[in-house]
């Protein structure tokens, strides 16, 4: 956890040490929000691809004709 990581930062109290613990504490609820966020993206991105795989394999040349 941090405690180890900020021990090689300073001693207990010092800035750095400090820096670390509130970093830590701020970043693991946004990192499991995050995770919840990417894994339903993801999935989203999955059935879309699955979803639309058939109308870009019958007119996928008509995309690079515009490019």
């Amino acid at each position: 956890g941090v405690s180890e990581h900020a021990r090689t930062l300073g001693p207990k109290g010092s800035d750095p040490h400090k820096a670390a613990v509130i970093g830590d504490t701020i970043g693991d609820p946004l990192k499991v929000a995050a995770s919840h966020v990417a894994g339903r993206a993801h999935k989203l991105m999955a059935v879309e691809s699955l979803v639309f795989a058939p109308f870009f394999a019958a007119h996928g040349g008509i995309l690079f004709k515009w490019l």
